[in-house]
């Protein structure tokens, strides 16, 4: 399945919006396994924003970041103690703005399949390592309806041990899915796609 999606990712052209803002980077993490596992995190509720939601690693830029993949990579680290030296990067997604208004850039990245990896409890309450497979799978997906700045959005949704996978990261899951494994989840086009392009 990696190797499919290594292939993928190389010749896949990710969306890039045309404005410049306060921006982000968040890891996609697959472990190296014939049936890969994608890293996620419930984020602590005590911070600030998105708090008690599932979520990539990730965070905002810090001036210091070199680029985006460093962002990633650093916030990464902190969050679940990832040994970035580990992580193979393959290939970016598309941009996506957050509703706080972050351009978020997701990178995707393979690491061995029993990494250690910890929860910073300022950060992160825990982590799922959750099969790509249970993602695929049409009948667990469905579409929220939300209303946010006048507008209503559609926005993907599981529901894993409990909790709900939504929002931001679940359109960059379907993203994945559809450009690496042809899932052919369903997704409506997200406004700053419709109102952004390059």
């Amino acid at each position: 399945m990696l190797e499919q999606l290594t292939k993928r990712l190389a010749q896949h052209r990710p969306w890039r919006l045309r404005t410049r803002g306060r921006e982000a980077g968040v890891l996609v993490a697959l472990t190296d396994r014939a049936e890969p596992e994608v890293v996620l995190t419930l984020r602590s509720k005590q911070l600030s924003t998105h708090q008690g939601q599932i979520a990539f690693p990730g965070g905002k830029r810090d001036p210091e970041d070199a680029n985006l993949l460093a962002t990633a990579l650093r916030e990464a680290q902190e969050e679940v103690g990832l040994d970035t030296a580990q992580v193979r990067i393959i290939g970016s997604l598309g941009q996506l703005v957050s509703k706080h208004q972050l351009q978020v850039t997701p990178w995707v990245g393979i690491i061995p399949p029993h990494l250690p990896l910890t929860p910073n409890p300022e950060e992160v309450d825990s982590i799922f390592r959750i099969p790509l497979s249970f993602f695929m799978q049409q009948e667990m997906l469905r579409l929220d309806e939300i209303a946010f700045l006048g507008k209503t959005h559609y926005v993907p949704a599981w529901e894993y041990e409990g909790e709900v996978i939504w929002g931001l990261t679940a359109y960059i899951l379907v993203e994945l899915l559809n450009i690496g494994f042809d899932a052919g989840l369903p997704m409506r086009p997200r406004p700053e796609h419709q109102e952004h392009a390059l």
